[in-house]
């Protein structure tokens, strides 16, 4: 069942916007496109593929940097509305997505040190993953290297009413690893997800792999590489808040 959230419920669970990284936290949910993998410039060659082959090369009329952090359903929608092609919105989604999972096969662009921050961050944080992409994509990336062991929860924009900039994604992720929304940080890289991660209440650190630091100014926190999040996220085991009992990993 797709979950719907509402700023004000976010508010409520303590919403504090000039909240720092200093504060302790009980989980950290990662978005994915962008932050776990390096993965916008193979979407974009994923959509222009599909667009030639159907015979909107040059005329799709897309600019694919607006839609850093947003679903493919997104892309599509606006695409559809656009030019009425003759294919349907489940035949684009699936063509993109077997493309994007032949490219990803091919050069597996994690970020150079993101697997060892997950190594680092998974004894002390349950972590979660909630991305804008459909679960086909994120299956895709969690089978590269062994990922998928880290999260004990996955979210896709799937599995809610809104995607980002809403905050349901992040609301929802946190209710799978059953913890308070105000103590859970999110890492994120596009504007779209920094402005979801505060609407739900959470503290947001922003790294800048896909946009300049003035693009993420909104967030909690904007960093420049893997080493700085864990600097900020393990100063010391003292800063931590304890983990809460391993729970059964869930699913969006």
């Amino acid at each position: 069942m797709r979950r719907k959230y509402t700023v004000a419920q976010a508010e409520a669970c303590g919403y504090n916007r000039r909240a720092t990284v200093t504060k302790q936290f009980q989980a950290i949910i990662f978005d994915m496109d962008g932050v776990v993998v390096d993965s916008e410039p193979l979407h974009e060659r994923a959509f222009r593929e599909v667009l030639e082959e159907i015979g909107y090369a040059r005329s799709h009329g897309i600019d694919f940097a607006a839609y850093y952090g947003k679903s493919d359903l997104v892309v599509w929608r606006d695409f559809i509305a656009r030019h009425r092609p003759p294919q349907s919105l489940a035949e684009l989604l699936a063509r993109k997505e077997e493309k994007f999972a032949a490219l990803l096969q091919r050069v597996e662009p994690i970020f150079k040190g993101l697997p060892e921050l997950l190594e680092k961050l998974s004894p002390g944080y349950p972590l979660a993953l909630a991305s804008g992409s459909r679960h086909p994509t994120i299956d895709a990336v969690l089978d590269l290297r062994g990922l998928r062991r880290f999260f004990r929860a996955v979210v896709s924009s799937e599995d809610v009413e809104h995607g980002k900039p809403a905050p349901d994604i992040f609301l929802r992720a946190a209710e799978l690893l059953a913890i308070p929304p105000n103590v859970c940080c999110v890492i994120e890289d596009s504007a779209a997800g920094v402005e979801a991660g505060l609407a739900a209440g959470m503290t947001v650190i922003a790294i800048t792999n896909s946009l300049p630091i003035e693009k993420l100014a909104r967030a909690t926190k904007v960093v420049r590489t893997y080493g700085e999040i864990e600097s900020l996220l393990l100063p010391s085991s003292a800063l931590r808040a304890p983990s809460p009992p391993r729970r059964g990993r869930g699913t969006g």
